[in-house]
């Protein structure tokens, strides 16, 4: 049956480079809207649920164009209220060969949806209207006010009976100096709350601190992630591992741990068309799986197969339907479909 999933998170303009130009040299940008709840409420909408944001944007002409665009994304906007006047941009400039992509931030904290004041959403009303809620690691490194407004929520739903689900998406330019250190109660109080986490060893070494002697990413990920498991309490703990080559190709492994045993995703290799949002699109591809009782290899499959795609189109949304992903999942290089 589709579920109702609430998505609590910051509406972000992109603002991106044709081609593979830099900013310095190209005089033109392309414009969209997203952001971790955008793409994940989309991803699941496409999948059949109620996907909704909860959030806040500019009472202005550029509010107006991105909440269009949200609904063309399929996202559900009855929870999305008006308010302030600025959005978070990006600006994002397409990587080649041995030169990387790379983003560039303005405007982020003066933002609607971070100068929202305490006590703007009904998390309590929203909290009654879902069976779960997705929350960022990202947006809890936006300031004290939406920290406590995303706890808060967190605490709604799970009082409720729903289900918490959190991605760790720990980015070290967001917490400033001593980021690891600021980060780790705040990451405790959402893992405390959690169901669903989306994480790996590197989250569990440096932000929680847990010690290891294993040398490779996946034995330190077999150690660790049983750890925070039963330490905070999850249902379930997923995500993925992630190389580079240097011919534009990527390679992808997805892990979902549940019920004490690990199942991995087949190693996905790909060519790279744009790699913004894909990481939103396993996670959803998890979530839909966890929501709608599949298999657990079932689940770690589909949403490495979502996340392979994700690479596949231009913008940070995911923009495959579940039977897409069915099909990519087979591993089958496509012609044209007639």
């Amino acid at each position: 049956m589709p579920k109702r999933i609430a998505a609590f998170g910051e509406v972000m303009m992109r603002l991106t480079v044709p081609g593979h130009d830099l900013l310095a040299q190209s005089s033109m940008l392309s414009y969209s809207f997203s952001g971790t709840g955008v793409n994940v409420a989309s991803a699941l909408s496409r999948y059949g649920h109620d996907g909704r944001l909860v959030s806040r944007l500019p009472d202005n002409p550029l509010g107006d164009a991105a909440e269009a665009y949200l609904r063309k994304l399929g996202v559900n906007t009855n929870r999305v209220l008006r308010g302030g006047a600025y959005i978070g941009m990006y600006f994002f400039e397409n990587g080649f060969g041995h030169r990387p992509g790379r983003v560039t931030y303005s405007n982020r904290q003066e933002s609607s949806f971070n100068t929202a004041p305490a006590g703007t959403y009904d998390f309590e009303g929203i909290a009654g209207e879902v069976d779960a809620a997705h929350f960022c690691g990202i947006t809890l490194a936006m300031n004290d006010t939406v920290r406590e407004a995303m706890k808060a929520f967190a605490r709604a739903v799970k009082e409720r009976g729903g289900k918490v689900i959190f991605d760790c998406n720990y980015r070290p330019g967001l917490w400033g100096d001593e980021g690891y250190a600021k980060a780790k109660p705040h990451y405790e109080d959402m893992l405390r709350l959690a169901d669903i986490v989306f994480m790996n060893e590197k989250d569990a070494i440096h932000v929680l601190g847990l010690p290891t002697s294993r040398t490779s990413r996946e034995e330190q990920l077999e150690e660790l992630i049983p750890v925070v498991a039963e330490r905070y309490g999850l249902q379930a703990a997923a995500g993925t591992h992630r190389s580079i080559q240097s011919d534009n190709r990527h390679s992808l492994k997805g892990y979902l741990f549940k019920e004490g045993a690990f199942v991995y995703s087949d190693l996905l290799s790909f060519p790279v068309y744009d790699r913004i949002g894909a990481g939103d699109a396993f996670a959803s591809g998890i979530i839909h799986g966890e929501l709608e009782g599949l298999e657990p290899q079932r689940t770690v499959a589909f949403a490495a197969a979502a996340g392979m795609l994700a690479h596949t189109v231009a913008g940070d949304t995911p923009m495959a339907s579940e039977r897409d992903i069915v099909r990519a999942m087979d591993q089958a290089v496509r012609d044209v479909e007639r």
